[in-house]
């Protein structure tokens, strides 16, 4: 089977579907592999999907295999704690130091960049918040790394009996979707199972929280939120298979994007990745040169307004 594009992002679905519009696109008629542990405990709920689609859904279940992985092996269990926990403290640090960084670029816009001097300042800043961003990823791959030397999840007996259980049932299939709901507990089950590995040169549906995972790093977002105003911050790579690209679901909520200092720095923030609004109707294909659209999406730009996503860019 050959296909045009073997990636293709949503919006969230709850109130769009159009998995089987991109599942048409990709023309496979073998079952689906379901991957929702971003959904939690309601991740065995895939019986709607499978009627939209017209076609069974193969219930990877991650996260209900992640739980029994844990019930079972205390050792691991406790490990995961301890390294969630220095996570966490090393992602408030950084915040902290984000919301300073941040500020400085948004006085510095605000001076306007009429002055040559202003916008090389403002250019400055932005750069030192690439390089915290960027530091702050590496510490948090280290993390992950010497997690995974000392505890080598791949030999250790559940979570190996779990992935030979993952294989047999991606072997019946062809495209995999990867579902919305909370992204950190997706990255987290996707990683600890080596999903990843397993997905490669396979088509893929991602979307909402799916696409942020299968993204090359997942950015976390609101600038409206309950607590007073948010910084956009970047909290874990992801798995690289979305390229050059930063998503952003549900962004006409959760950005304010007529604020165009907001939108600027952003989208310079970030770039050359493109920012990428992913309300409910988006449909985004990856191709050979770029991405496609299919649905009304739109990238942030660094001039502070929005425009509609190109055939391909």
């Amino acid at each position: 089977m050959t296909h045009a594009s073997s990636l293709i992002l949503l919006g969230p679905q709850r109130k769009s579907p159009r998995v089987r519009e991109a599942l048409d696109r990709l023309g496979s008629s073998k079952p689906v592999a379901l991957i929702a542990a971003g959904w939690e405990e309601r991740e065995p709920e895939h019986a709607e999907l499978e009627q939209h689609l017209g076609q069974t859904v193969l219930n990877l279940e991650p996260y209900r295999r992640g739980e029994e992985v844990l019930a079972g092996d205390r050792e691991l269990f406790d490990a995961m704690q301890e390294r969630h926990d220095e996570l966490r403290s090393i992602q408030d640090r950084y915040r902290l130091r984000l919301a300073h960084a941040l500020a400085a670029s948004r006085e510095l816009f605000a001076l306007g960049s009429e002055d040559p001097n202003t916008a090389d300042d403002l250019e400055g800043s932005l750069e030192a918040v690439r390089v915290l961003d960027d530091s702050h990823l590496t510490r948090v791959a280290e993390v992950h790394a010497r997690f995974e030397e000392r505890y080598k999840l791949a030999g250790r007996p559940l979570i190996r009996r779990h992935r030979r259980e993952l294989l047999a049932l991606l072997a019946k299939t062809e495209v995999v979707c990867v579902a919305g709901g909370h992204v950190a507990i997706l990255v987290n089950r996707m990683r600890m199972f080596g999903l990843s590995d397993m997905l490669s040169g396979r088509p893929l549906i991602a979307w909402a929280a799916g696409a942020m995972a299968l993204s090359e790093r997942v950015v976390l977002f609101h600038d409206s939120p309950p607590q007073g105003a948010g910084d956009a911050e970047v909290f874990d790579s992801g798995f690289g298979f979305a390229r050059d690209i930063v998503c952003l679901p549900h962004a006409s909520e959760r950005l304010q994007l007529d604020d165009a200092s907001r939108v600027s720095l952003m989208a310079r923030r970030f770039a050359p990745a493109l920012c990428v609004t992913l309300d409910p109707p988006s449909k985004l294909a990856q191709t050979d040169t770029g991405w496609e659209e299919r649905g009304p999406s739109q990238r942030l730009l660094e001039n502070g307004t929005l425009k509609r996503m190109e055939a391909a860019c």
